[in-house]
């Protein structure tokens, strides 16, 4: 549920564990679905967390995909 003023994506109840158990199940998803789509990201993992944690799915999923382009070229996104 979003804190009370706050930001749509920022979540009161929101913490590391989540964001671990995220960051996992996002990584093995697309190990499992490398030409996926966010939105086929969100559909099948979305159920499992808060119920408003779809930017954070996709902002983990872009990440991932971000940091392994960087492994796959060698070059940096800064």
């Amino acid at each position: 549920m979003p804190c009370a003023g706050g930001m749509a994506v920022r979540f009161c109840d929101d913490n590391a564990e989540d964001l671990d158990r995220a960051r996992a199940a996002v990584r093995k998803w697309r190990a499992e679905h490398p030409q996926g789509t966010a939105g086929e990201l969100v559909a099948e993992l979305g159920g499992q967390f808060h119920l408003d944690y779809e930017p954070v799915l996709r902002g983990v999923l872009a990440a991932l995909d971000l940091h392994g382009d960087r492994i796959i070229t060698g070059g940096s996104h800064d």
